[in-house]
């Protein structure tokens, strides 16, 4: 959640147009809101799921600390309230991508995707990678080629973050009989299609300086975050040992806020 709400800052930051302070302000809580209903409303839905898994039987639902029409009620209002907000005080634009991310995020990832096949993560991760078009605009009013690169950034970067953490988790998944890659097709397809998937991060991570959009200070940053990402991957496919799988999920949290600061600072420096 941390990092939906800073994408959707970034995003924000370097659109181009101005923003008063309190629109801005509003812009991101209703981001975070949106965000938070979303994993309300997945942590509702997979309650039962939850409570078999050591990852997340802590959570409220499954340790009975919050009920679940309790939950489904303050998930239903955040929900509302996001869309609502956002578009009241910011721009249609903007909350119809919140609207998008939310539903899409609910009905396509978790209840749709997410029991059905060890692809839920990639074609989901399009969820987690709306809040930079979100941001951008609730600025601009519109999208263009940057915010759409963003996107195609996080979405690329989701299957090797949220796999590297399925590799050590694959029994919780396998007990809760959820269709991760690694239950499915085992860890050597999905070791292969994590460094692939890392590839095509690295190389896309670089068009923002190729378009044009980011100078020089990105494309340094980009390239070093990105060769160590691809370290981290060839570590994994060589040796999927628990601690490679940490370091890689870890590295891979701070690698996309790494990320999205170096276009916001570059942007600062170059105008």
């Amino acid at each position: 959640m941390s990092l939906v709400v800073f994408t959707g800052l970034i995003g924000m930051l370097i659109a181009p147009g101005n923003i008063h302070p309190l629109i801005a302000t509003i812009a991101i809580i209703c981001i975070t809101f949106g965000s938070g209903a979303s994993g309300a409303i997945n942590m509702w839905y997979e309650r039962e799921l939850d409570a078999k898994m050591s990852r997340t039987k802590n959570r409220p639902l499954p340790q009975g600390k919050i009920s679940a029409q309790a939950a489904l009620d303050f998930a239903g209002v955040l929900a509302f309230t996001s869309v609502f907000l956002m578009a009241f005080a910011v721009n249609v634009m903007a909350a119809f991508l919140l609207l998008c991310a939310i539903l899409f995020y609910v009905f396509i990832y978790t209840i749709w995707l997410k029991p059905r096949t060890p692809q839920n993560i990639v074609i989901g991760g399009a969820a987690g990678a709306f809040p930079p078009l979100i941001g951008w605009a609730a600025v601009a009013g519109d999208i263009s080629l940057m915010p759409v690169l963003l996107f195609i950034i996080t979405f690329l970067w989701t299957p090797p973050h949220f796999w590297a953490l399925a590799l050590y988790k694959n029994e919780d998944y396998k007990m809760a009989g959820i269709p991760m890659m690694p239950v499915i097709y085992g860890a050597a397809e999905t070791k292969k299609q994590m460094l692939l998937y890392t590839v095509a991060l690295v190389a896309f991570s670089l068009m923002p300086y190729f378009i044009g959009f980011s100078g020089f200070i990105y494309l340094a940053v980009a390239a070093l975050s990105g060769g160590n990402f691809l370290h981290h991957a060839v570590k994994v496919y060589k040796q999927p040992s628990e601690s490679n799988c940490k370091k890689m999920f870890l590295y891979s949290i701070i690698y996309l806020f790494v990320i999205y600061l170096a276009v916001l600072i570059d942007k600062v420096v170059y105008g």
